[in-house]
């Protein structure tokens, strides 16, 4: 695999508009270097759920302002001079926390930013209401419904007999979020991804205010974070949203939950903020293709999205992992970052 070499040339923002008819594009960090981006247009909560608002998802409202697009790496990142870019055909950066994300995306210039949950959320919003589950890289190298796709190998972790990691973007066309070459691929294994504008903090649900990602996100400080007056809790073997939080999971063993995400309850007589379903936080109604939800609630938790190789059938644009401290980093753990003109 040859290695990118970054170059600042019109004619290749020009190439890859007009392969994609504008779906995708090129934006240049304030140092001038690349990174290709998909344009996601504005839509309403009533264009993915029909019983929701009339209003725009809140991925488009930045600091009070609604936003006509948003700008999604089509790739996962890779890291060069501690800066994020979504570059085709590269081993995605990995072993990386998610500080070092955030600041690898925030580094880029203004309006460069990791990507959010309200973002990723809203593309997943947008596969279900399409009913279009992207494939991935979620069993070793090939997706477990269809093992026949298959990516590039770039990382098997010593096992000469087994994938792990492929190149961004070497996957079919059912590896991209509408099935197309243009679409956004790897939202389904490969990687975990870090998002922000999410954090559970000994069990309770915290969010960003709409999309607004340059509020802080500092441990111990929820300074400009919405509290839902929600916490994750736990009735045996069930998931569940509460106004309390009446079972804490055993830290001595690190103790978590893993459960279907569309099978999440609210505990009797709570009322379950809509703005979590917006969110992909909670399900609404059916249809997530049995992609998993995994808790702990104790301490801070920062969100991983979409599963990993290894992930199966419970990886997917619904996977949410509320497990992981900020310090956490491993050979499977990714991110991507995301674009807004402020």
């Amino acid at each position: 695999m040859e290695p990118f070499v970054f170059s600042i040339k019109d004619s290749y923002r020009a190439a890859v508009e007009a392969q994609t008819g504008g779906r995708n594009t090129v934006l240049y960090d304030d140092q001038g270097n690349p990174s290709v981006m998909y344009r996601l247009p504005k839509f309403n909560l009533d264009d993915v759920v029909d019983t929701w608002p009339n209003e725009p998802h809140p991925a488009f409202i930045v600091n009070g302002v609604v936003k006509d697009e948003i700008f999604i790496s089509k790739y996962q990142n890779i890291i060069k001079n501690s800066r994020a870019y979504s570059i085709p055909n590269q081993d995605p950066a990995t072993s990386i926390n998610f500080d070092t994300a955030r600041a690898a995306s925030f580094a880029k210039g203004t309006g460069w930013h990791l990507m959010t949950n309200a973002e990723w959320a809203a593309i997943a919003l947008w596969c279900r209401k399409n009913g279009y589950e992207p494939r991935g890289n979620n069993d070793y190298g090939q997706d477990i419904s269809a093992p026949h796709e298959k990516g590039v190998e770039t990382y098997g972790g010593g096992d000469p007999y087994k994938t792990y990691r492929v190149a961004t973007g070497s996957g079919p066309a059912s590896w991209s979020h509408d099935g197309t070459l243009a679409g956004i691929f790897d939202l389904n294994g490969n990687v975990h991804e870090w998002v922000d504008g999410l954090k559970l903090v000994d069990g309770k649900i915290w969010v960003h205010d709409e999309n607004d990602f340059q509020t802080g996100n500092a441990a111990g400080d929820n300074t400009g974070w919405l509290d839902l007056g929600a916490y994750m809790d736990v009735d045996g073997t069930t998931l569940q949203l509460d106004s309390v939080i009446d079972n804490v999971m055993d830290e001595a063993s690190s103790e978590y939950i893993s459960h279907i995400f569309e099978n999440m309850t609210a505990d009797t007589g709570f009322t379950v903020p809509e703005r979590l379903k917006y969110l992909a936080v909670f399900p609404e109604g059916t249809g997530y293709n049995g992609d998993y939800i995994y808790v702990r609630n104790y301490g801070e938790r920062l969100p991983l999205r979409g599963g990993y190789w290894s992930g199966g059938s419970a990886a997917g644009v619904f996977q949410l992992g509320l497990y992981s401290e900020r310090s956490g980093s491993s050979h499977r753990i990714g991110f991507r970052s995301a674009f807004v003109s402020l």
